[in-house]
């Protein structure tokens, strides 16, 4: 039996786990619970699943992971914020299943060097996918990762046709029921941006040969293709259930999690290249990978608070990304080395540049 600790325990990853592990009390128990800001919701959890070691905020995540014995992690928090109880999860020792993108394309080699080898299990679907595929074949055998992309909400319209959307129209996301934040990502695509960030530091691929392919059945949740030209896909209903069970009990998997592919049924599934005149945060967000150091910090705290000023009516759909950029291209890494204290600098400079070009538009 594993020992759990979930972090972001009230949010659509901690409850979907919570589901998973309700379904296999012999497979999971839970030590530790972490939320936001709901408390009532996080007392009804803990008393549910018998569990004395409750917090709330990223303080009390980073005591309670290096605290409570537990061999899984799930960081399920969203956002930066997310990047101290990752880093106390893997210097505890701790598997990390990382649903928390946002603390390692941060943290970036600061999380890297910090993981040992197999220590941290994702849990986006994208990239559970990939590390699925990748068991059928050596790391010598591979050509490129493809990382499938619904398309969000507004697939297939052009820059011009975008102009004036609504927050109402980018949170009708046609495939996954997600938070505020990560929904418009999603619909910006800066969400599979950062998903191509995450791909590099996961599996040490490089950016030229990461792609993104418009997949809006979401089915295939991504591929890897190696050298002798075979491409390997993970396939399934979509349902973060699977890759979550996988990222709990990793490599094993849990019977009965998901709902299987009914091949009695007939099936459409559709592959289109990504429109990086209309969509142009991954071409950006592969540009701030390479820079590497501050710089993704820097890309996710600008978009943090150009998606906050969106919803508020202060600017339109198109400045979003458009804004990130300008932040980026005005970013100057102060030197080579990165420390938690010089991540942090870079995101409050990031977000004090962002509101003030949100200020001027």
């Amino acid at each position: 039996m594993k020992r759990v600790i979930i972090l972001g325990s009230t949010g659509s990853i901690g409850v979907q786990a919570l589901d998973v592990i309700r379904a296999n009390p012999d497979k999971f128990d839970v030590v530790g619970l972490v939320a936001g800001t709901n408390r009532a919701a996080l007392d009804a959890q803990a008393a549910e699943f018998h569990v004395d070691d409750t917090g709330l905020g990223e303080l009390d995540a980073e005591q309670i992971v290096r605290d409570v014995e537990a061999d899984v992690v799930l960081n399920g928090i969203t956002g930066s914020v997310g990047l101290g109880p990752t880093l106390a999860a893997l210097e505890a020792g701790r598997t990390l299943a990382l649903a928390n993108k946002e603390s390692l394309i941060v943290g970036g080699d600061l999380v890297r060097g910090a993981a040992k080898p197999g220590q941290i299990v994702p849990v986006d679907s994208e990239h559970s996918a990939i590390a699925q595929a990748l068991r059928s074949g050596t790391a010598d055998e591979v050509a490129r990762l493809v990382l499938t992309a619904s398309g969000g909400p507004f697939r297939g319209r052009s820059r011009a046709e975008m102009t004036d959307v609504t927050p109402r129209e980018a949170l009708a996301h046609p495939t996954w029921d997600m938070g505020l934040v990560v929904t418009t990502n999603s619909a910006t695509l800066v969400n599979k941006g950062l998903e191509v960030i995450e791909a590099h530091l996961l599996f040490d691929v490089a950016y030229a040969d990461i792609e993104v392919t418009v997949h809006p059945q979401s089915v295939v949740h991504s591929m890897v293709e190696f050298t002798d030209g075979s491409t390997i896909a993970q396939a399934s209903p979509p349902d973060m259930r699977l890759p979550i069970a996988l990222g709990l009990d990793w490599p094993a998997r849990v019977p009965g999690v998901g709902a299987p592919i009914d091949w009695t049924a007939s099936h459409s599934w559709t592959f289109a290249p990504l429109d990086e005149v209309a969509f142009p945060a991954v071409a950006l967000a592969k540009q701030v990978g390479r820079a590497g150091g501050s710089y993704p910090a820097v890309f996710n705290a600008a978009n943090e608070q150009a998606v906050a000023a969106f919803h508020a009516g202060r600017i339109g759909f198109l400045d979003i990304v458009d804004t990130v950029q300008r932040v980026v291209d005005a970013h100057e890494m102060p030197g080579e080395t990165v420390t938690r204290e010089s991540l942090a600098d870079a995101e409050s400079w990031a977000r004090a540049t962002a509101d003030q070009l949100i200020a001027h538009a």
